[in-house]
């Protein structure tokens, strides 16, 4: 590679750092502002060389910078943060944006830059769908529990089922103050609103994984369905960058740390480092394993007698990210296929 270089991305600014192998020259600067047309604008110094190389971490803004340096066919590398960090190792002095842009730089320049996969657009898309319809899960989700809250922070008794008939009977009954009553009101309100965006979403992620060949290959697994299964995919996607199945589980961040000294051991938590969605997913096919017709059911009853069920759930997950990471590897190619309904879309 004649020219190799690093982008350090900020909202305001691309800093940029980039090699001439060929003569040793080094040019360093920034972008302004860090939009996609400026960056293409800035891109067109490379018309017609093949052999440029930039790396940029992977974090918010990535996919933009990696879109243009594609389009401008120069060869991006994406590079995974926390490891990128490792590699810095402990710091001497101040860091700044130029010597962020020098370090992935020199990472690419001496291949040992930790490397993310980057995944198709359209798998990019259904990723941001599916990233949206569980925030907004986990936003209904705070506003049920606020509710929860203010029920037992005015002594009334426990309601279950709040979006149910039943559930709704009581808290109409409920013993509550004019301002709490207010804001139970305004909770069920804004619940009655995400749903009327959850539902649509829902049915957008079940029918892309319907035309999908790998989320069908998932949904053979007990408990995972059409959402979870494209949920799954989006976020796994090409298998084969994983080593074994135990590096799926670490992504998923559904590894168990310990630390330990001499004769101490601390009790083991979830890391949480991987993808959220993805451990949402799986946890969530996962509670499928207290039915009586889960293949899972036996393992699941003998971890929560020993432990709790939560801690069985968490268990089945780890089991059901194994599975589909063989899955997934056997699809090979088929995994990063665009669906029938992009396709459409795109048409």
């Amino acid at each position: 590679m004649a020219i190799v270089g690093g982008f350090d991305v900020h909202r305001a600014q691309i800093t940029y750092d980039y090699l001439d192998t060929d003569s040793g020259e080094i040019a360093t600067g920034q972008i302004r502002p860090a939009t996609r047309q400026v960056l293409r604008s800035w891109l067109e110094r490379f018309t017609g060389r093949e052999d440029v190389a930039f790396a940029v971490e992977g974090c918010t803004g990535w996919r933009f910078v990696v879109e243009e340096l594609v389009r401008a066919s120069v060869q991006p590398h994406l590079a995974e943060p926390a490891d990128t960090a490792t590699q810095r190792g402990r710091k001497k002095r101040a860091k700044t944006d130029r010597t962020d842009a020098r370090l992935l730089r020199e990472l690419l320049t001496h291949k040992r830059l930790p490397e993310s996969w980057i995944p198709p657009a359209h798998m990019l898309e259904v990723r941001t769908l599916s990233r949206l319809y569980v925030a907004l899960m986990d936003e209904r989700r705070a506003w049920q529990q606020r509710i929860h809250a203010q029920l037992f922070h005015q002594g009334s008794p426990v309601v279950s089922g709040l979006l149910t008939a039943i559930g709704q009977s009581g808290l109409e009954h409920a013993k509550l103050s004019p301002a709490g009553r207010q804001m139970v009101q305004t909770a069920l309100a804004t619940i009655a609103s995400l749903n009327h965006q959850i539902e649509p979403l829902r049915a957008q992620l079940q029918a892309i994984g319907l035309h999908q060949p790998a989320v069908r290959a998932l949904a053979k697994q007990y408990g995972i369905g059409l959402l979870s299964g494209t949920i799954i995919w989006a976020e796994l996607g090409d298998c084969r960058r994983f080593k074994s199945s135990d590096q799926v589980v670490r992504f998923a961040g559904l590894d168990v740390t310990v630390w330990s000294s001499d004769g101490k051991r601390s009790a083991g938590h979830l890391a949480r480092q991987g993808s959220p969605e993805l451990r949402w997913a799986l946890y969530e096919a996962a509670k499928c394993a207290a039915r009586s017709t889960s293949p899972d059911q036996a393992y699941y009853v003998a971890v929560r007698d020993r432990l709790d069920g939560k801690q069985a759930t968490l268990s089945v997950a780890r089991k059901l990210a194994r599975r589909c990471y063989h899955a997934l590897r056997e699809l090979a190619d088929e995994v990063c296929i665009a669906s029938t309904y992009h396709r459409q879309e795109a048409a």
